[in-house]
């Protein structure tokens, strides 16, 4: 199935993401593998500062297995169904692991690629901005 996920990195973890995004390490152990950093290239972020992206994800309870990854950087603000459900061959069960090579999110994700800026690169700009002291 996919999903359409909403997030906020958590306070002080943007250059801990970051640097886990750069070296490749985020996600390291998941059954998903590269999936995360795949996510986090294609991720969009909105004027509010949610990143939003599509992921796909096999677990029975939505993204189960990646969950505790994504909670270590993120506050998962919403999951929600990216198609409809009766739709995913892989849930109806017509074509085990459709959604590895599955268009049916193609109009989502370009619209999402037209929507907001790039995470990656609004992370890496708030990175490498002076932090500012109260």
């Amino acid at each position: 199935m996919r999903y359409l996920v909403k997030a906020r990195v958590k306070p002080g973890k943007e250059q801990s993401l970051l640097k886990a995004i750069e070296e490749q390490r985020l996600g390291k152990g998941s059954l998903a593998g590269d999936e995360y950093l795949w996510n986090m290239q294609q991720a969009r972020v909105s004027a509010d500062g949610t990143a939003h992206w599509v992921e796909v994800c096999f677990c029975r309870i939505p993204l189960e297995e990646e969950r505790p990854y994504w909670e270590e950087y993120f506050e998962l603000v919403s999951v929600k169904d990216a198609h409809a459900r009766q739709n995913c061959r892989d849930l109806n069960e017509t074509e085990p692991w459709a959604c590895a090579n599955c268009d049916c999110t193609r109009r989502l994700e370009e619209k999402l690629q037209r929507a907001g800026d790039s995470f990656l690169e609004t992370l890496r700009s708030q990175s490498e901005a002076p932090a500012i002291k109260r």
